[in-house]
């Protein structure tokens, strides 16, 4: 997969893509990243990239020049399926959502700034807007690499066990189970029996229950969506 990421600030993107498993998944070429500085685009002598916004009002806006000549560079060398703007009232990011856009071989993210971007941008260049949350970043650099790593894991070898990104939290649109390791009993508190008693249908069905219940608790909306199918719960386990 190809991603280009558009930023008036590209630093702020190093560090993400340079440990852990998006590291990993670069150097593999599984994954490949580049970061566009929307200055270079600019045809301010200054590298300007922001102005007032019409109508007044505080703040700057993301100018629809620099973003427009850049994107129409890159759709000369890249066919996108998506190009996604990342902006706090957009399409909130899911696990769908990111199933959906990992199937894809070229996305192009656009950070905004500022107040945010020219609207024209968003009428006439993007092609969806995405929020990771209802709250306000500095910036949209968290906001993209927080979607290149959702989707990135999910790409196959990216993850040495693939199975994992399988049983992930909402991928059923049920909450992961609790997990436990070593020490059996730590201070007294010790592991449930179940999970060490080599019975795996047991042990499948305890984390299904546990994930029914914690889904309840933590995430209750998707407790009665998933309630509301019936098809994907089995009422055997409803608490």
């Amino acid at each position: 997969m190809r991603i280009d990421i558009l930023t008036c600030l590209p630093k702020l993107l190093e560090s993400p893509f340079a440990h852990s498993i998006l590291r990993r998944a670069i150097e593999r070429d599984l994954l490949n990243v580049h970061i566009h500085d929307l200055r270079d685009y600019s045809t301010d002598k200054h590298r300007k990239v922001d102005d007032y916004p019409y109508g007044g009002g505080a703040g700057m806006v993301l100018a629809i020049t620099p973003i427009a000549r850049c994107i129409a560079k890159l759709k000369q060398e890249v066919d996108y399926q998506e190009i996604i703007y990342m902006a706090p009232d957009g399409e909130p990011l899911t696990q769908q959502l990111a199933n959906q856009l990992s199937l894809h071989q070229n996305l192009l993210i656009l950070c905004g700034h500022y107040k945010g971007v020219d609207e024209r941008v968003r009428q006439h260049l993007v092609t969806r807007s995405v929020s990771i949350g209802d709250y306000v970043l500095s910036g949209g650099e968290l906001a993209a690499a927080v979607l290149v790593d959702v989707v990135a894991r999910l790409l196959p070898g990216v993850l040495s066990d693939e199975t994992s990104a399988l049983t992930d939290s909402f991928q059923d649109d049920l909450v992961a189970p609790p997990v436990y390791t070593r020490p059996y009993n730590f201070e007294g508190m010790c592991v449930p029996d179940v999970l060490l008693s080599g019975d795996e249908k047991a042990i499948q069905e305890w984390k299904y229950q546990a994930s029914i219940e914690r889904t309840k608790k933590m995430r209750p909306h998707l407790y009665n969506k998933v309630l509301s199918n019936k098809l994907d719960i089995d009422v055997n386990y409803l608490p």
